[in-house]
């Protein structure tokens, strides 16, 4: 995180942004060997870790809207003029990366196991430039080409642009104002308060649009997604309100895992055939907001408590994630392709997957950091 001068370096939004890409890529593995639906499947997928993977479902992503946003009023403080140009720069130029070179293996490989695509990865390529869009596994056509996992990086663009033009048209007096009045809340309103529009975006806009990483359509994950970048926002105007959330990250944490298992209860009462009444899906999705707030607030509490120091290790972890994060899934997905076929036991492949990927993104990583002109297309800033 990037605090404006004369504000202390908050280095436990650091230490979360890295554990958030870190579990992002531990996710992405374990998507190999659940029931559902991914580029790449496992043989040996099941319904086993499936209740770990929705532990964190309803906040991964959110948490990471909550730091960008912290992260951009520290960033439009210190330096409001050309922000937005500064973040186009950082954002879309590795998007471009992504589009054009580091995501086509997904869907060549996905086209491969699902339709049994035999063409060569330059025969693919010309289809893939072109839109092609003949390939139709499970009767849900791929749009070509894609940005797949990469969809964070236009989302979090604009949503920067849009912040940016409001404090623009505020004005400093009136960003002040709102800065003091939401400096006000108390810990167990920052807690609980925001998980009101949350559970209404979830109740009335989710059974309607669903979530599409899409962009132009993605109505739900954009009135979430947004509420959550404000909200770190408003947190990183007062630094003192993480301080507030400390003292209620036990009764966060235990509400958040409250609304796991009731979920989960749920999951199990449809997947054993049983009808599943309206009031208990509406009641689901009301428990995933309050899943969803409720971890994001005990997770900057313990983080604020526990993990707000320097390491030698933080500033290169810092800078590793995003070209981690830009080559990950590639990663995973080229491993997986070539080590499922030996039907190694699942626990010892998924590790192998897991282990592979970070070791070469981490050299990847290594090695782009020393090329000048090719860092800001990695997500590396320019030297």
């Amino acid at each position: 995180m990037h605090p404006r001068p004369g504000i202390q370096r908050q280095f436990f939004l650091d230490w979360l942004r890295i554990g958030a890409f870190g579990l992002l890529l531990t996710y992405h593995v374990g998507m190999l060997y659940v029931s559902w639906d991914w580029h790449l499947k496992s043989p040996a997928a099941s319904t086993l870790i499936e209740p770990l993977m929705r532990l964190s479902n309803p906040w991964r992503m959110s948490l990471l809207f909550v730091l960008a946003g912290a992260a951009t009023v520290w960033m439009f403080r210190a330096r409001p003029a050309g922000l937005l140009r500064e973040r186009a720069a950082r954002l879309l130029l590795p998007l471009l990366t992504g589009v054009l070179l580091v995501v086509p293996p997904q869907p060549w490989f996905e086209v491969g196991q699902k339709l049994g695509y035999a063409g060569s990865y330059l025969e693919f390529l010309g289809l893939y430039f072109s839109g092609f869009h003949g390939f139709c596994p499970g009767g849900r056509c791929l749009v070509l080409p894609t940005w797949n996992h990469l969809w964070f990086l236009p989302y979090l663009f604009v949503y920067t642009a849009l912040a940016l033009g409001l404090a623009r048209w505020l004005g400093p007096e009136r960003r002040e104002g709102l800065a003091e009045r939401f400096g006000r809340l108390a810990g167990w309103q920052l807690w609980l308060l925001p998980m009101l529009p949350l559970a209404l975006w979830r109740v009335t806009l989710y059974p309607l649009f669903g979530s599409t990483n899409a962009l132009v359509d993605d109505i739900y994950q954009h009135a979430s997604f947004l509420t959550v970048f404000l909200l770190g926002a408003g947190l990183a105007a007062t630094p003192a309100l993480f301080d507030r959330l400390v003292a209620w990250r036990w009764p966060a944490l235990a509400l958040a895992l409250v609304a796991w298992w009731s979920i989960g209860l749920v999951v199990e009462h449809a997947r054993s055939g049983a009808a599943v009444p309206e009031a208990w899906r509406e009641a689901q999705r009301a428990a995933w907001a309050v899943q969803q707030w409720s971890t994001v607030v005990a997770l900057l509490g313990f983080a604020r408590r526990h993990l707000d120091h320097d390491h030698p290790w933080r500033a290169p972890l810092n800078e590793a994630v995003f070209p981690v994060y830009l080559l990950h899934q590639t990663l995973i997905i080229a491993l997986a392709a070539a080590l499922l076929p030996r039907a190694l036991h699942p626990a010892a492949e998924a590790a192998l997957i897991g282990g592979l990927t970070l070791l070469l993104a981490l050299l990847a990583w290594r090695l782009l950091r020393h090329t000048g002109p090719l860092r800001p297309w990695f997500g590396l800033p320019r030297r």
